[in-house]
């Protein structure tokens, strides 16, 4: 098996404030603000990649386990230090899950093989920043 290609972003200042523009190179760039005032703060970013990261695998395990997912939302909540950096100390996520006929039990493991092995984002994070979640399952 080859090895995995190098990810490669990139992001430009808008000659603006703090906004820059980017993302994948040869993909639609996205607008990243540091005021987080015409588009997310990185901080922000961060938690939107990591909802969407979960929440990727969350809906491919239950495709797998042959459940219908009608809608899937997932909400983080973010903690950060005063200090300087002001870095994440905890990450709590809702997931809102709309899947007729799926258990309680099956959507739990979902999301735990998401957080636990599947979840890049989650997994690139600073090992001591504890990730709870709660789960909202209208079935």
């Amino acid at each position: 098996m080859a090895p995995p290609v190098p990810k490669h972003v990139s992001a430009s200042w808008q000659a603006r404030g703090l906004v820059f523009s980017g993302g994948a190179v040869g993909k639609t760039p996205v607008p990243i603000d540091g005021d987080g005032i015409e588009g997310p703060s990185p901080m922000d970013a961060l938690l939107v990649a990591m909802a969407g990261c979960t929440g990727s695998d969350v809906a491919l395990v239950l495709k797998k386990k042959r459940l219908v997912l009608r809608e899937l939302r997932v909400e983080v909540r973010g903690e950060r230090r005063e200090d300087e950096p002001q870095r994440f100390t905890k990450l709590d996520l809702v997931y809102h899950v709309h899947a007729p006929g799926a258990s309680e039990q099956a959507v739990r493991h979902a999301i735990d093989l998401s957080l636990a092995k599947y979840c890049s984002v989650a997994h690139s994070l600073n090992p001591d920043i504890p990730i709870s979640y709660e789960l909202a399952l209208q079935a």
